[in-house]
This record gives structure tokens, C-alpha cells and sequence, in this order.
């Protein structure tokens, strides 16, 4: 099992180059084996085109290391902390994205603005609070995750699967690794088509609500009718 989710992860991390998501080392993705409490993420500073399987990080959920090798990604304790938090994700994806990384400078959410968005998140993408100079020194990674839960305290981050940590930059979350990525490809395009949507247009009118849970229940949850059955069931 730890060797398929190594693969798993490795291959969701040349997915972000795969996707234009990240330059240089700029981004990691993590996936997790809820049963042994094991996470597997992109070494700290290792160069996407040199990345092997073996190169994959293992560590437990206090971030010791399991496995002799490189050292995890320095935002490991972020991803912990979400996994800790979150128990229905199984995989972790966080870049600097251009468009969606703009909106995380600019401490600003994204509201739901068209269909494309609402197919894929429920409601506006939030954006936590910056961290305080005692969060930042005291332990700037696991803070990270830390405000990224609060914000989620009134939130459902099934149905909201990313946010922007202001100042920083975007996660996202998933299934398993590769959905993790799907959702940050998503973020980021919806980002994009935001910015442009402002700049085409003066104050902005948000989707109506019947329309925007109309596309989200299509895709999701017991009424979906999107896709194709799975025959197999």
C-alpha cells in the first residue's frame, strides 16, 4: 500500500508541472494512508524533473521521519495539521499558482461568479487571516494549517476543497492526491477567469444561488447526474 501511494504522490507532483501550477520547486503535493496514519509528500527543494519514487517522504502525524532519505517538503507540518483536522481528504496539493496566488496577495476571496465555479466549489473560495508575528516564529508551518482550519470552522471543506492562506498562497485538497490537483487546476482557472471578469466589468454580481446549487448538486452528493453510472456497483 505504501509504495502504490508513493506512486500516487509522485505522479500527482509532475502533474503540477504538467498543468503549469508550479516553476522551480515551488509547490508539493501529499498524500496520506489513513490506516497506518502515514503521509507521503515531495521532498524540500528537489527539482520536479529529477524526482524519483524513491525520493517520496514518509513521516507519521507528529512529522517524524519513517523511512531514511531526503527531507519532507517544509510545509509538511501544514499538510499535517489539515490531515489531523480534515478526516475525509486523502491528499494535499499546494502551489503558488499565478492567478489564484494574486487573490491570496490580495486578501481577497473569490466569489462565485459563474457556472465553471459553482460546478466545482460551493460558494465563494475563502481566505484565512495572516498569521501574527507570535504564529509566524513560534511554528510558522503548523500555524499555517492552524489558521487555515479556522477559517473553516463555519465552512464545509468537502464541498470547499481549497482556500488561500493570505499573503502566501493557495491549498487545495482531495480524495487522494490526484484529485488534490484536479482542485488546484480548478482554483486556478477559476482565479483567472475571475480577475478577467473584473476587469471587464464594474461591481460585481455573484451567481444566483438556485443556479449555483443547481450545478453544484448535479455534479455532487445523492442527486448527481453527471457522468456516467458505475456499472460496477
Amino acid at each position: 500500500m505504501l509504495e502504490k501511494l508513493k506512486e500516487e504522490v509522485l505522479n500527482a507532483n509532475l502533474d503540477l508541472v504538467k498543468y503549469g501550477l508550479v516553476v522551480l520547486t515551488w509547490g508539493n503535493v501529499s498524500g496520506i494512508d489513513r490506516k497506518d496514519n502515514l503521509v507521503v509528500i515531495k521532498p524540500s527543494g528537489v527539482e520536479y524533473e529529477k524526482l524519483k519514487i524513491d525520493d517520496m517522504v514518509v513521516v507519521d502525524l507528529k512529522g517524524n521521519i519513517i523511512e531514511d532519505g531526503k527531507r519532507p517538503s517544509s510545509d509538511t507540518p501544514t499538510h499535517i495539521e489539515l490531515y489531523k483536522a480534515f478526516p475525509e481528504i486523502g491528499g494535499i496539493t499546494h502551489t503558488h499558482s499565478t492567478y489564484a496566488t494574486i487573490f491570496a496577495q490580495a486578501c481577497r476571496e473569490i466569489p462565485c461568479l459563474g457556472t465553471t465555479h459553482a460546478d466545482h466549489f460551493y460558494g465563494p473560495v475563502p481566505v484565512t487571516r495572516f498569521l501574527t508575528k507570535d504564529e509566524v516564529e513560534s511554528d510558522y508551518e503548523k500555524n499555517t494549517g492552524k489558521i487555515i482550519i479556522e477559517r473553516f470552522s463555519n465552512l464545509d471543506y468537502t464541498s470547499t476543497p481549497g482556500i488561500l492562506v493570505s499573503g502566501h498562497a493557495p491549498f487545495s485538497w482531495g480524495k487522494n492526491a490526484g484529485e488534490s490537483v484536479k482542485n488546484g487546476l480548478i482554483l486556478e482557472r477559476i482565479a483567472q477567469m475571475a480577475l478577467s471578469t473584473f476587469q471587464l466589468r464594474q461591481g460585481i454580481n455573484e451567481l444566483p444561488e438556485y443556479i449555483t446549487n443547481k450545478h453544484y448538486k448535479r455534479k455532487h452528493g445523492p442527486d448527481a447526474y453527471y457522468g456516467q453510472k458505475d456499472l460496477n456497483k
